[in-house]
Order: C-alpha cells, then sequence, then structure tokens
C-alpha cells in the first residue's frame, strides 16, 4: 500500500538540500533539516529566503512566504528526524560520508520510513545496504537550482518494493516536480546521456574543431539548447563532473566516459567554474564572462 508522506526529513542544508526543503515546505509538507552546526542551516535558510522572496515577486507561490517558511526547522539533532515518512539525504557527494549517515539513522528513524539519496552518480544498491531496509531505500535525484527544476529522477534498486517506489513517485509530483523512473545504473538518464555529450565538447575543443565561444553558440543556436556545454560545465562545478566521469568509466570502461586531459588539469588547477570565478571561463566580471585559451 503506497504510504502517504507528510513529514520530510533534509540531510544537509547545502545548494541541493537547501533546495528540497524549499519545495517539500511550499508544498505543505514539514520539513526537518539535519546540518552538523547551525552556522550551516543558518545559510541555507538565509538561501531559502531569498529565493521564496524572488518567487513571490513574481506571483509563483500561491503562500505567504512566512507560512512556507513557518514549515521549516533546523536540527543539528539526529533524533529530531525520528518522525519523518520520508529522509533525502542531499550530503557531500563522498560514499563513505553518505553510507555512514544512513547508518547513524536507521535505528533512530521509524522503521516504516523511506530513505532517498539525492546522488546523481553513486550506487543506490551500496548506499542501501548500510542499512536495515533495503526495500525501503530510492534514490530521488533533483536538479540545480531544485526550486526551479521540474525533474526528479526516481531511482529503483532490485530490493525496493514496489509501494515504496510509488510513494517516491507519489512524493516527486507532490513537490511539484514531473519524475521519470529509472534503474540503478551509473548516470541513471540524465547524466548518462549528458556527460559523454560534454566530454566530446571538451574534446572537440582539444582537437581544434571550434573555440569555446563557438562551440557554445553552436549548440545554443543550432540544437536550441539553454546554454552551450562549457557555460554548462562551469555551473554545474568542474569538479562536480570529474567526479562523475570517474564513476561512470569504472562501470563501463569506455572512452566517452572517461575525462579528457584538459578537464583533469582544469580541476587540479582549483578552475571548478562559477563557483571559484574561473573554469573554461574568467567569471571577474560574472555579467561578461571571459572564455579561457587553452590549446
Amino acid at each position: 500500500m503506497r504510504m502517504e508522506i507528510k513529514k520530510v526529513g533534509v540531510l544537509g542544508c547545502g545548494l541541493m538540500g537547501s533546495g528540497i526543503a524549499q519545495v517539500s515546505a511550499t508544498a505543505g509538507l514539514e520539513t526537518v533539516v539535519l546540518e552538523a552546526e547551525q552556522s550551516f542551516i543558518d545559510k541555507g535558510f538565509a538561501r531559502i529566503e531569498k529565493s521564496l522572496a524572488k518567487l513571490a515577486e513574481k506571483g509563483a507561490i500561491k503562500e505567504a512566504s512566512a507560512a512556507i517558511r513557518a514549515r521549516l526547522k533546523g536540527t543539528t539533532r539526529k533524533e529530531d528526524l525520528a518522525g519523518c515518512d520520508v529522509i533525502i539525504e542531499a550530503i557531500i557527494e563522498n560514499l563513505e560520508e553518505k553510507r555512514k549517515i544512513f547508518g547513524a539513522l536507521d535505528g533512530v528513524v521509524k522503521p516504516e520510513a523511506i530513505f532517498a539519496s539525492n546522488t546523481s552518480s553513486l550506487s543506490i544498491t551500496e548506499l542501501m545496504t548500510s542499512t536495515k531496509r533495503p526495500q525501503r531505500f530510492v534514490g530521488l535525484h533533483f536538479f540545480n537550482p531544485v526550486p526551479l527544476m521540474q525533474l526528479v529522477e526516481v531511482v529503483r534498486t532490485i530490493a525496493t518494493a514496489d509501494d515504496v517506489y510509488e510513494s517516491a513517485v507519489a512524493f516527486g509530483k507532490k513537490v511539484g516536480k514531473v519524475p521519470v523512473r529509472t534503474s540503478d545504473k551509473p548516470g541513471f538518464i540524465v547524466n548518462r546521456l549528458l556527460v559523454p555529450y560534454l566530454l566530446d565538447a571538451i574534446r572537440a575543443y582539444e582537437e581544434g574543431v571550434g573555440s569555446i565561444p563557438d562551440i557554445d553558440n553552436a549548440m545554443k543556436l543550432g540544437c536550441g539548447h539553454p546554454m552551450g556545454p562549457f557555460t554548462l560545465l562551469d555551473f554545474v562545478g568542474l569538479d562536480t563532473t570529474y567526479y562523475i566521469t570517474h564513476v561512470m568509466y569504472e562501470e563501463f570502461k569506455e572512452r566517452r566516459f572517461a575525462a579528457p586531459p584538459l578537464l583533469k588539469r582544469l580541476v587540479l588547477a582549483g578552475w571548478y567554474g562559477q563557483k571559484t570565478g574561473k573554469g573554461f571561463y574568467d567569471y571577474a566580471d560574472p555579467k561578461n564572462p571571459v572564455p579561457g585559451k587553452f590549446v
């Protein structure tokens, strides 16, 4: 029987965690966010309030921001998640850290609760083995920025119970997203198709096919993409993409999933894109990014 989710627990109040918490509270659900320190909660909740203010200004939310904010609670105590119907993990993309927190919460959160990970690349099956509830474990992969992006990938493992999976799909709809069903394969749907495209764009540049802005413009104007591959790479984070390539190449051992040399060099230099001010573009003036010349 499908479970009705009324109370949501979110692990992590960073960019993704705060976004997931925001859409959950906006959907009328009581939402508790767990963080290691109060300062992280304060920073994440300030981000939520800023986002809600922008949406209210555009008339994109029907309820007062204060009412949505009242359904949000931040905590540093695991015990405050005990009554949640679903726990959505959105912490650092590190397998051991994720397994550690799921294992610590397994005996705290009620047995019938669903556990979910927002991971973009790690194995849901490997994460579920850190708990005693494999049949109640799914992936819920949201996209950045969560309040604006419509998609959520709902990932099932070979152990996920049918009613749990349907409850997760229903939850995705409840928080205003379009759920797509997928299985526990590296990259799921979006990254399985997107990452090779992004890596091919880097290889095309390395091989002299075109400049960074020319390749970006070609894909925007020729294919109708909202942004070109290099702009997208800088937005997502070159470190994030580089990490995903390792996971996918390890699984498939195919060149199309392997990181090109230039991506590796930029990551080693600490040039991760917009968040560090430099990537394939230089963001010294964020409104007028300057493309780099690397070959």
